[in-house]
């Protein structure tokens, strides 16, 4: 296939057609995608955006146009994958990859204007995770903190918190509507000894004298060998916490941009905060998420390069349930990593790992 040899700087006529035609299915996917969300959005929440006179204006420009790029970035390799699978299908059952093939050019070979867009794409996915998204994605969550009931819960579950060294703060569960916390324990440390322990049924705010209202509290003193214990219905203490930094658990990771992210993790690991694995794993996928384009690119190159007898429809259908399976896993690794001692990065790296081998078996498989 003499067109292919031609070259313009290290791109060949042939690289060139294929990452036009993969760009342009790929902003075409997103297009019709993202209208499709924007109606199911759009028809679920009516009712509440009608019933809080929510402005028109701000509906189309603070919430639906920041909408549309938070969309499109959290679900881009999805809508990259299906465009891999749609061109390679195309170019498949036109006979175009047969011809290619034949011309003497490598199945390695036809990877490369696949795996440069996904590159691509990636790179921009990572610019957009880190610096533009965060921000696009604060008017979006002020809207609709306002105008949609509130889409975070009420009550804040198994905190742990370090208002200090040597202090450590305990609570089963926080409801930020009454400002109260429930099993509450409070352990002194120190010289990594527990020298006092609280306890409580729950320690309500006081909004009069700034602390905290202990309710049914048991007190361990401990000096020695020796123990002193207190009892009693109700007693003031001051644990150091003010109820907005039980808030911390609810911390928005989608308005912080990289750097931001980095400095919550570190100032939330000083305090023992529980929020640190959430943060953790929202940086590494967002470090992580450009190699699922390249992996899945060559997942659906290796699908999709030659004529089968369901055609497009059928290498959609499987491309689209190994994509959602990826997904699947990814979010259950990070349950996995939440509740567990399972690393962040672990939990975030290895489904990308399981389909790299995947992609490198059926890359051994195609035939050539």
């Amino acid at each position: 296939m003499k067109l292919s040899r031609k070259k313009y700087g290290f791109l060949s006529i042939l690289d060139i057609y294929i990452i036009k035609k993969l760009l342009l299915t790929f902003i075409l996917a997103i297009f019709l995608i993202i209208m499709i969300a924007i109606i199911f959005d759009l028809s679920e929440r009516l009712d509440d955006f009608i019933s809080n006179n929510a402005p028109i204006k701000g509906l189309i420009f603070d919430y639906y146009l920041n909408f549309i790029p938070h969309f499109a970035n959290l679900f881009g390799h999805l809508f990259f994958f299906i465009a891999v699978v749609f061109v390679c299908s195309k170019l498949a059952s036109n006979s175009e990859i047969i011809a290619i093939l034949s011309s003497g050019i490598s199945f390695k070979r036809l990877l490369r204007p696949f795996i440069l867009t996904a590159i691509f794409v990636g790179v921009v996915n990572l610019w957009l995770s880190n610096v533009l998204i965060p921000k696009v994605n604060i008017p979006r969550l002020e809207f609709e903190k306002v105008y949609y009931r509130n889409p975070y819960s009420n009550q804040l579950y198994n905190i742990h918190l370090q208002p200090k060294i040597g202090e450590q703060v305990y609570v089963q569960h926080f409801s930020n509507r009454t400002n109260t916390a429930y099993k509450f324990t409070q352990e002194i440390i120190q010289e990594g000894e527990i020298v006092k322990k609280t306890y409580a049924d729950k320690i309500v705010f006081d909004s009069a004298t700034m602390d905290w209202v202990m309710i049914n509290y048991h007190i361990r003193n401990i000096k020695d060998k020796d123990e002193n214990i207190e009892k009693g219905e109700k007693k003031h203490i001051d644990i150091g916490i003010l109820p907005n930094e039980f808030n911390l658990n609810q911390i928005k990771v989608e308005v912080l941009d990289y750097k931001q992210l980095n400095e919550s993790i570190e100032r939330e690991e000083l305090k023992g905060n529980s929020v640190v694995t959430e943060l953790k794993i929202e940086k590494y996928q967002r470090l992580l998420n450009p190699f699922a384009y390249i992996i899945l690119t060559v997942i659906g190159v290796a699908l999709s390069s030659h004529k089968k007898r369901g055609g497009i429809g059928l290498n959609l259908a499987i491309g689209i349930i190994l994509a959602f399976s990826l997904i699947m896993m990814m979010k259950l690794t990070n349950v996995f990593a939440t509740n567990s001692s399972l690393s962040p990065f672990f939990a975030t790296a290895v489904p990308l790992l399981i389909y790299a081998v995947i992609a490198f078996i059926l890359v051994r498989k195609t035939p050539k």
